[in-house]
């Protein structure tokens, strides 16, 4: 089974909670950044290399938070199962400019409207998971 890493982008304003989304490649949804990791590259600087490309973005990985999910995907025209282990990323840093900027969009939505944002129920998962730990990621990123 594949298995891919990816970063929930957030950014903290007193109590509320903003969650960054990108379009995908392909159809344009709204996704969270994820990608595979490279050859003998960690967790943590596979997640901080693919937000960057993806997003344009850099921050703290919460590392000792993950949550993997399954998450469709399509190839070929055909759908399959894929194990992402995401990571909580505190967003420091936001760049004009980033490697794949003329292939996505990116749109922050606050954690109570994010799960409006995106329409695919495997990302609803990650979304509610994220808000289960909304007090522990709070803490964490202080």
């Amino acid at each position: 089974m594949e298995h891919k890493i990816g970063v929930i982008p957030f950014d903290i304003s007193g109590e509320r909670i903003a969650i960054m989304f990108v379009t995908s490649q392909k159809r344009g949804r709204w996704i969270l950044p994820k990608g595979n990791l490279k050859a003998n590259e960690s967790h943590q600087q596979g997640c901080k290399r693919e937000a960057f490309e993806e997003a344009g973005i850099k921050g703290k990985i919460l590392k000792n938070l993950p949550l993997t999910h399954m998450i469709s995907n399509s190839k070929n025209g055909e759908i399959y199962e894929v194990a992402v282990t995401y990571y909580p990323m505190l967003v420091s840093k936001q760049y004009d400019e980033w490697p794949e900027q003329e292939k996505r969009e990116r749109h922050w939505a606050l954690l109570d409207d994010a799960l409006r944002v995106t329409d695919r129920i495997d990302f609803h998962n990650v979304i509610k998971n994220f808000t289960a730990l909304r007090v522990i990621i709070l803490e964490a990123a202080k």
